[in-house]
């Protein structure tokens, strides 16, 4: 157990919504510290459970090989109140910064929406016609991202939250690790949310072929993971999800899960059994269609 309480606090600050957010130092390096944020729609809760999601989220990235931030769970107090905390370990230094898909996507400048808009078909011409980074390289690193998101079930992957390492001297970008995971695996479903699903298969299902959607859009709409996936209409996604696939070994998930700590064993039912379920109804089963075609 790690209490991050009286550690060394750098004036480095974060940008991002989901909880408040300080730089500390732990071992020698520094780490943003991301606090709960209060629920925006279950007011029954006092804090979501979005540095839980953050930390699990990113190991699952990590099961699959895929670059990911270190992410670590600890406790942290104040005002005689103690709280859970994610650190995730800070991935730039002098004359390394981080930028975001959407600055890069601001360049383009025939582009008919802003960097933050999250039209695909947009996003796709702006991996197309950048020239900082290899676009098959990029192209390839969206649409992995996109099937582990759909396996974890994240809502808000937006042009803000992931991207890219520039390097000030030499005028390099490289693509950066996976971060921001914490709107992965419900972090608003409570105590009754979770027993409720598990003990509902038509509660499990909602959360499988329903919500959550997709952050990204097609014609203004949010793409349904399940629908998009198993249509196999889209090549690029057809081949991520036959690199990706193959990589998810459940036995090792369920291990992350096991051993993160702070949760209850009805939460671990919940994660183990939804990324079960999100796995073999959207993923196999759309692996398996495509399989047939080919």
């Amino acid at each position: 157990m790690i209490d991050f309480t009286n550690l060394p606090i750098k004036n480095k600050t974060y940008t991002g919504a989901n909880g408040s957010k300080i730089c500390v130092v732990y071992n020698g390096e520094q780490y943003m510290l991301k606090f709960p944020a209060p629920p925006s729609r279950n007011k029954q809760m006092s804090y979501s459970n979005g540095c839980v999601s953050e930390y699990i989220g990113c190991h699952v990235f990590e099961s699959v090989g895929i670059p990911v931030q270190e992410t670590l769970l600890g406790t942290y107090r104040k005002n005689g109140k103690e709280k859970i905390v994610v650190a995730c370990k800070d991935f730039t230094s002098p004359g390394i910064v981080l930028q975001d898909f959407a600055s890069l996507k601001n360049t383009i400048i025939d582009s008919e929406h802003n960097g933050y808009g999250t039209e695909l078909s947009d996003i796709i011409c702006a991996i197309e016609e950048q020239t900082a980074v290899n676009p098959y390289a990029l192209n390839e690193w969206f649409w992995n991202i996109f099937i582990v998101d759909a396996l974890i079930g994240n809502w808000d992957r937006h042009n803000g939250n992931w991207g890219f390492l520039y390097n000030t001297e030499t005028d390099k970008m490289e693509i950066a690790p996976i971060f921001d995971c914490g709107s992965c695996l419900f972090p608003q479903a409570d105590d009754t949310v979770m027993r409720g699903c598990l003990e509902n298969q038509a509660e499990r299902d909602l959360r499988i072929f329903q919500i959550p959607l997709s952050g990204i859009k097609i014609d203004g709409k949010k793409i349904n993971y399940h629908d998009f996936i198993f249509s196999i209409s889209n090549d690029n996604c057809n081949k991520a999800l036959k690199r990706i696939y193959p990589r998810i070994d459940i036995v090792r998930i369920n291990e992350i899960i096991d051993n993160t700590p702070f949760i209850t064993e009805l939460q671990k039912e919940f994660y183990k059994t939804m990324l079960w379920e999100r796995k073999e109804k959207i993923l196999k089963t759309s692996y398996e269609k495509l399989c047939k075609t080919e």
